[in-house]
C-alpha cells in the first residue's frame, strides 16, 4: 500500500503530504484528499474533496477549499481510514486531513499494478517488475521497454523525462555532452504524451521516449551552431524532416548535443562549447563528430538520438562510448536540415543516422526516420523491410582484410575474432575476404573530405579566421596545403569514385556482409587525435576502417563487443551493400545477442 509522511505545519495548520510506495519510487499515483475543519465543540465541518495525480517525493497539493456539507456515511467509507495516514495532531480549532485514498488509475490515469516486461538490454535477464524498476532501469531501459511501459500505463512519460533531466543535471558538469537543453519543452511534451495515454489516443512507436539530436540538425527554435562561433547566432526556424518524423512518432526531444567545429574531427571539442568527455573515462575522448550524442546515450542522459557521419562520425563515437550506431545508405534517411548540406559531390559522403544502446533501438529509430524527402537529392523510395530468419541464415559473411586499412591493436583484433566466432557458433558461414581498391577509396575520400571541404570552409570564413577553433584551423591549413583544386580535377574524382564503388560492389557479390574494426584502437586521450601525417593518433591512419564506406556509400553499423585492458569499450563494424541496411542490422543483432550483458559506465 502507498503511504504518506507529513512535512511543515504552517500558520494555518496545512500539511504537505509526501507520497512513497512499496512497489516503485517512480510511479505516478492518483490521490484524493478530504479535508475537515474542527469546531470549538469538537465536531467536524467537512470541506470539498480534492483529487489529482502526484509523483513520489512531491508534496500533495492541499489548497484552500470551499466549505461543503458533511458527507453521507457511505461516501466516507470509500476512503482509506485516517489512522493509516498518521494524522497530525490538531489544536482544538484548526484544519487537517481526514483521509487520503490512492485509487488505481484506469481509464484516465496510470494503472499502478505490479507489472513485468522482458529486457532485451540484458541477455538472459529476469523480467523487470516495478519493484526493480528503479531510476537505473528507466534511464538505461531500452526504447522498447520505455515505450511499452508507457503504452501499458505502467510508466508515466512525465516521470521518464524527469528521470532523464535529473541525470543530465548530474552529469553535464562532468561530460559536457549537451549544448542546448530544452527542459521546459521536454516537460511540456511529456505532459501532452501523458494526456494522450490517459485519453486512450492512438500513439506512435516512440511515444514518450526521450531523445537527443546532434547540434548540426535543425530543431525548430533551437540553436544549431555545429560547434562554431561562426554560427553561434543561428537558430533553426523549422524541424528537419527526420526531426518531424521523430515527433510524429511520439518522441520527446530533450536537447541537442556537442560536436567539433563544423564536424571536422574525431574529437568533440570546440571554442564555443568546449570538449565532451567519454563516460567510461573522463580523460578520454567521446569521439567525433557525434561525440555529444554518444556520451549522452551511453551515460543514460538520453534513450537514443541522431548523429551524422561523413567519415565515421556516428560509428567512431559509438565505438568509443560502447553503444550502437548506424551509418545508413545515403538517401535512406533524408539529410535535409543538416549542416553542412550534402548536395552535389558530397551527397555520398555525409549521412544522418540513429544511435542507441541496442541494435533493436537503432532499428526502431531507423524505421521511423527512413523514407524519401524532396530536399535530399539522393533520397529514394526504398521501403523498410523485415529480414526473415531463413534469409539471414543464407548469408555468407566475410572478415575484411586489406593492407590499406592499417594495423589494429591486439585487443581490437580479439574483439573482431570474438564477434566472428559468435556468428559461426550460430550457424553463419564466415571466411576471410580481401577487398581490392580500398587504398584508392580512402585517398578519394580524403580528396573530398579534406581539400574540397577545407576550401569551402576557408572561403566561407574569410575575414573571421580568428573565430575558428584551433582544431579546425589546423585541418584547413593542412588540407588546403596539399593541392590546388581545379574544375577538371573535381570532375575526374567524381567519375573515379563511381567506378571504384562499382568495382568494390562486384567483389561483394557472394560475401554480402563484412566484419571489420571501427578504428585502429579504443578511445584516445583528450588532445591526442590530430590530422598531422605521421603522428600518433593521426586520423588518416587510425580511422581508415570507417572512412572508405563514406566514399563508397555503403551502410555500416557498430555493435559493442568487448573491453580493453584499460576498461574502454571496443566495437565491431558490420558492413553491407547499398540499400541492405536491414541485413546489416540483423547481423549486428546476432552478434549482440551472443555477447555478455551490456553494462553502463560507472560514472
Amino acid at each position: 500500500m502507498p503511504s504518506v509522511r507529513t512535512a511543515g505545519a504552517g500558520a494555518t495548520n496545512f500539511r504537505s503530504f509526501f507520497l512513497t510506495t512499496h512497489h516503485s519510487p517512480l510511479a505516478t499515483i492518483s490521490f484524493r484528499i478530504r479535508t475537515y475543519e474542527k469546531t470549538g465543540s469538537g465536531g467536524r465541518s467537512w470541506l470539498v474533496n480534492q483529487s489529482g495525480i502526484a509523483n513520489p517525493g512531491c508534496p500533495l497539493p492541499v489548497s484552500t477549499l470551499s466549505r461543503h456539507e458533511s458527507p453521507r456515511a457511505d461516501k466516507v467509507s470509500r476512503f482509506i481510514s485516517a489512522p493509516r495516514l498518521r494524522e497530525p495532531r490538531l489544536p482544538r480549532s484548526g484544519r487537517g486531513v481526514s483521509a487520503l485514498s490512492f485509487s488505481p488509475i484506469r481509464s484516465s490515469t496510470f494503472d499502478f499494478q505490479p507489472s513485468s516486461f522482458p529486457s532485451s538490454l540484458t541477455r538472459g535477464a529476469r523480467t523487470h517488475t516495478l519493484e526493480r524498476l528503479t531510476m537505473h532501469k528507466i534511464i538505461f531501459g531500452t526504447i522498447a521497454e520505455i515505450e511499452a511501459g508507457i503504452r501499458a500505463k505502467k510508466l508515466s512519460p512525465v516521470e521518464v523525462v524527469e528521470a532523464h533531466l535529473k541525470r543530465v543535471a548530474a552529469l553535464q558538469p562532468k561530460l559536457n555532452a549537451f549544448v542546448h537543453l530544452d527542459a521546459d519543452g521536454a516537460r511540456k511534451q511529456a505532459r501532452a504524451a501523458e494526456a494522450a495515454v490517459m485519453r486512450k489516443d492512438a500513439v506512435g512507436p516512440l511515444h514518450g521516449v526521450p531523445l537527443t539530436i546532434k547540434s548540426c540538425i535543425d530543431v525548430a527554435g533551437w540553436p544549431a551552431a555545429a560547434g562554431s562561433l561562426l554560427r553561434k547566432d543561428y537558430v533553426a526556424q523549422e524541424d528537419a524532416p527526420l526531426v518531424a518524423r521523430l515527433r510524429a512518432a511520439g518522441a520527446i526531444l530533450l536537447g541537442n548535443t556537442n560536436t567539433p567545429e563544423y564536424l571536422m574531427a574525431y574529437e568533440t571539442d570546440n571554442s564555443l562549447s568546449g570538449k565532451t568527455s567519454n563516460p567510461w573515462n573522463l580523460e578520454r575522448s567521446a569521439g567525433g563528430s557525434s561525440g555529444g550524442e554518444a556520451s549522452a546515450i551511453a551515460s543514460g542522459c538520453s534513450a537514443g538520438g541522431v548523429g551524422s557521419d561523413g567519415g565515421g562520425s556516428i560509428r567512431v563515437p559509438a565505438h568509443f562510448c560502447g553503444i550502437c550506431g548506424l551509418k545508413p545508405t545515403p538517401g535512406r534517411i533524408p539529410a535535409t536540415g543538416h549542416f553542412p548540406g550534402g548536395g552535389g559531390a558530397f551527397g555520398w559522403i555525409g549521412v544522418v543516422g540513429p544511435m542507441a544502446r541496442t541494435i533493436s533501438d537503432v532499428r526502431a529509430l531507423f524505421e521511423v526516420m527512413a523514407g524519401p524527402d524532396a530536399g535530399d537529392a539522393l533520397s529514394a523510395p526504398v521501403s523498410v523491410r523485415q529480414v526473415e530468419e531463413r534469409e539471414l541464415r543464407k548469408l555468407k559473411i566475410g572478415i575484411l582484410e586489406s593492407d590499406a586499412l592499417g594495423k589494429a591493436t591486439a585487443e581490437t583484433t580479439m574483439a573482431l575474432e570474438r564477434a566472428a566466432k559468435s556468428l559461426s557458433e550460430q550457424g553463419f558461414i564466415l571466411e576471410t575476404k580481401r577487398l581490392h581498391g580500398l587504398d584508392r577509396a580512402i585517398e578519394l575520400w580524403w580528396y573530398f573530405f579534406g581539400p574540397v571541404i577545407a576550401d569551402l570552409i576557408q572561403k566561407g570564413a574569410a575575414g573571421r579566421e580568428s573565430e575558428m577553433s584551433p582544431m579546425l584551423r589546423e585541418f584547413v591549413a593542412l588540407a588546403t596545403a596539399e593541392r590546388t583544386l581545379t574544375y577538371d580535377g573535381v570532375l575526374k574524382a567524381c567519375g573515379e569514385r563511381d567506378s571504384l564503388r562499382a568495382e568494390i560492389l562486384r567483389q561483394m557479390e557472394e560475401l554480402t556482409i563484412l566484419l571489420s574494426p571501427v578504428s585502429a584502437g579504443p578511445a584516445f586521450r583528450h588532445g591526442e587525435g590530430n590530422w598531422r601525417s605521421g603522428e600518433k593518433e593521426n586520423y588518416r591512419s587510425t580511422m581508415r576502417y570507417s572512412q572508405w564506406l563514406n566514399l563508397a556509400g555503403f551502410p555500416g553499423t557498430v555493435v559493442p563487443v568487448g573491453m580493453s585492458g584499460e576498461g574502454l569499450p571496443i566495437g565491431v563494424q558490420v558492413i553491407g551493400r547499398p540499400y541492405e541496411d536491414e541485413l546489416v542490422l540483423a547481423v549486428a543483432e546476432a552478434i549482440e545477442k551472443a555477447r555478455d550483458s551490456w553494462k553502463p559506465p560507472n560514472i
